[in-house]
């Protein structure tokens, strides 16, 4: 077993002033992938390969490992990297999303030849925004 550190996932969970149904449409489909993060040719099916087309950073491979309508969803991005999102139906009718981007190792580097620990932070705070930013204005308007 190695003793080598490991890096903690990022996470990031939002309540959103929206039906399940709603988020769960908002984050596990194309289009409304497309309006908060990226565009993609993801589907809903487990096993799926799809692109990110993360724009300057070029097209990232991906696949759904988990689905679980209307309560999770995960996938494998680029070489190192999964990603799951999960939702929680609160009693007021809202919304708890979590995005949880795991993978993360310190001996390794990005397909772009960074060093995981460095796009670790960076990505921490591109999650921050887009969860909390892009991700309720477009849920909740």
């Amino acid at each position: 077993m190695s003793t080598q550190e490991t890096i903690p996932a990022i996470r990031k969970t939002v309540v959103l002033n929206a039906p399940i149904e709603k988020v769960w449409n908002a984050v596990a489909t194309a289009e409304g992938i497309a309006a908060w993060w990226m565009p993609s040719t993801f589907e809903p099916v487990l096993g799926h390969e799809f692109i990110l087309h993360a724009g300057n950073f070029g097209d990232s491979p991906a696949k759904v490992t988990e689905l679980d309508p209307p309560n999770t969803l995960g996938f494998d991005w680029g070489k190192d990297w999964h990603l799951q999102f999960e939702l929680k139906t609160l009693e007021d009718g809202k919304t708890e999303f979590t995005l949880i981007h795991s993978g993360w190792d310190p001996s390794k580097l990005t397909e772009f030849g960074q060093p995981h620990t460095v796009i670790r932070e960076v990505m921490n705070g591109g999650w921050e925004s887009i969860v909390h930013k892009a991700l309720v204005a477009y849920v909740e308007a």
